[in-house]
């Protein structure tokens, strides 16, 4: 059963589609200074956000295990993900899981240190927790395929140039 009632939608910002649903994901990340990696979803269908509570709902065609390579962790995120957000942190998280040892453990709370301290906290309802780098869960945007042909361009004249005075790289 669908947390996400009509009266809801009708008080959110509601986007569909894949697409926009991965950027509008991304932004909310960033608007909250959370990793725009943490929300890892694939063919999302709908994404909303309730800015007066706070309620964040994604929805996607099916459930996906993915594994964060640099923590080495497989974490599951439902059909429907929901959960409430304020700057820094993710509360009352319904959806995903990450497998500690042989079992898997719901999450419900996300947050980063204030002060910053550059790890990210990831807790449980009965109140265990684990922490890691927050440079684990961040992506590189991609850049335009403009700057990045500009830039391999510039590179490959300096290369050029450097070959030609006989100048060596070090």
């Amino acid at each position: 059963m669908s947390l996400v009632t009509e009266e809801i939608k009708s008080k959110s910002e509601v986007y569909h589609g894949d697409e926009m649903c991965q950027v509008k994901s991304k932004e909310l990340l960033k608007e909250i200074s959370l990793p725009n990696g943490l929300l890892p979803l694939k063919d999302i269908t709908e994404v909303g956000y309730n800015r007066e509570t706070g309620f964040v709902w994604l929805k996607q065609k099916k459930s996906i295990t993915h594994k964060f390579e640099k923590i080495g962790k497989p974490v599951s995120y439902a059909t429907e993900v929901t959960a409430y957000v304020e700057n820094g942190k993710i509360k009352k998280l319904n959806g995903v899981k990450t497998k500690e040892l042989l079992i898997w453990v719901t999450l419900c709370d996300i947050y980063i240190d204030d002060p910053p301290t550059g790890k990210i906290t990831f807790k449980t309802p009965s109140g265990l927790f684990r922490s890691f780098p927050v440079s684990a869960f961040e992506i590189e945007e991609e850049k335009s395929s403009g700057v990045a042909v500009k830039e391999v361009a510039a590179n490959k004249v300096n290369e050029t140039v450097a070959a030609a005075a006989g100048v060596k790289e070090v």
